[in-house]
């Protein structure tokens, strides 16, 4: 029995790529980014909070988004209630404030929307799509298209982030007036999250400062401080048991998910 785990475990280690074991996307509550355009003139905020309203589970986000003026008391708030789990980041709610004239927007996803995959590589393309209402203009509806174009090094106030993904937004907006494409880019950087953001109006905005809360890793079932091959192998020599410590998922078995989810996370 052992033989067989620990061979299943090599071929686990073999088909998990070094990109898809890379967090772009740290979801713990209390994380913080703050980026600035580069001509100093706006800043964004994200950051990852509880959500206000009640939802089963541990699993739910909140992503807010404040655009600044600097200089003046013009703001504006975009809020993103995500839901995380081994699909990736889910989108059940945007609310978006469209000023004074518009008001604010809300979209609701049903079933949820891709936010991100759980793997994010070059080529991996997902969609999205959803309808709103829109003070003095009626119904809107809002398509993107999202695609990992590149990874490239990126140079901010922040630091240098190595291999980062490009991701290129193909946004479409429709109205019954007509409708209107726009083209923006983000960058996110392994274990860092977003470091670049280029708007569809040529407005480049970089990290400046960021602060992650401390991750524990659940998969370092050895608890050596790094999730590697001999995490791998414990929970392969645990196959088909009932063994809590081994069963990553919570499902009660130990079974190929287990190992599929510490294989994707090794050398984190």
């Amino acid at each position: 029995m052992i033989r067989n785990t620990v061979l299943i475990a090599a071929i686990l280690c073999a088909f998990v790529s070094t990109t898809s074991a890379q967090n772009y996307h740290p979801t713990d509550i209390g994380n913080t980014w703050i980026m600035e355009s580069t001509d100093g003139a706006e800043r964004i905020t994200y950051t990852l909070e509880t959500p206000d309203e009640e939802r089963n589970g541990e699993q739910f986000r909140t992503l807010k988004i404040i655009t600044e003026v600097l200089g003046t008391s013009a703001a504006n708030t975009n809020t993103f209630l995500v839901e995380v789990n081994e699909e990736g980041m889910k989108l059940h709610k945007i609310v978006a404030e469209l000023g004074d004239v518009f008001g604010t927007s809300r979209i609701e996803f049903s079933p949820p929307a891709i936010f991100f995959p759980p793997i994010l590589q070059v080529g991996e393309v997902w969609e999205t799509f959803g309808e709103t209402e829109v003070s003095l203009v009626g119904t809107v509806t809002v398509s993107s298209t999202n695609e990992v174009v590149a990874m490239e090094d990126v140079v901010t106030p922040a630091g240098t982030f190595e291999n980062c993904l490009k991701i290129r937004i193909l946004t479409k907006t429709t109205a019954a007036l007509g409708s209107s494409r726009s083209t923006s880019y983000q960058w996110l950087a392994p274990d860092i999250g977003p470091v670049k953001f280029e708007t569809s109006q040529d407005i480049v905005f970089e990290l400046v400062s960021y602060n992650l809360v401390p991750t524990t890793k659940p998969y370092d079932v050895n608890e050596d401080g790094v999730i590697n091959i001999l995490d791998l192998t414990f929970v392969a020599s645990h196959f088909g048991e009932a063994n809590p410590e081994a069963d990553m998922n919570g499902d009660g078995i130990v079974n190929i998910l287990d190992l599929v989810r510490v294989a994707q996370n090794l050398g984190n």
